[in-house]
């Protein structure tokens, strides 16, 4: 039951690691691809999890994460539960440009389940930067991708001159 903690490992060379946390297995796997079939200039590594603590890593080896996306399916109360008990096991300096929010199924804003406020106060009392968008319209999985893989770029100090927590500062602020 160990907390993520941001800086524990070194970084690999010409790498960046991307945690997705969410509830719902099938969007992580299709933004997980999405990502993936993007152009980048280094290896992506992509871990799943429905929530955290992660498994202890006993002969696993767990190698530095450099973004953490919380997944939250507007539709599904249970998703922004699972997500508020998982934030318990991240290490206060991820907040500081490292996690982001990603919120799902935007489009059906009929069937939602969550409030607008309680997902916009965790961006606030977390200090992370909240992303809406509706994975199943191919269009938009690419955008979100795409944004999420030049996020991790950016935390995994790939892009010069800009670290996190300048960029989640400077996103922060444009959102507002």
């Amino acid at each position: 039951m160990a907390v993520l903690w941001p800086f524990d490992k070194l970084p690999q060379l010409n790498s960046a690691v991307l945690l997705l946390v969410g509830s719902d297995e099938a969007l992580q796997q299709q933004l997980a691809e999405a990502i993936l079939r993007e152009k980048k200039d280094c290896k992506i590594s992509i871990h799943l999890a429905t929530s955290l603590p992660l498994p202890s890593e006993g002969d696993h080896f767990r190698p530095r994460i450099d973004l953490i996306v919380f997944m939250i399916d507007i539709k599904s109360k249970y998703s922004l539960k699972n997500i508020e008990a998982s934030l318990a096991y991240v290490d206060a300096n991820f907040f500081l440009g490292k996690v982001c929010f990603l919120v799902t199924g935007v489009g059906r804003v009929n069937y939602c389940s969550v409030e607008m406020n309680a997902i916009w106060k965790l961006g606030e009392v977390y200090c992370s930067p909240v992303l809406f968008c509706e994975l199943e319209l191919e269009g938009i999985q690419v955008a979100t991708a795409q944004r999420l893989l030049r996020m991790l770029q950016i935390c995994a100090g790939r892009v010069p001159g800009v670290s996190a927590l300048s960029f989640g500062s400077l996103i922060r602020n444009y959102s507002d």
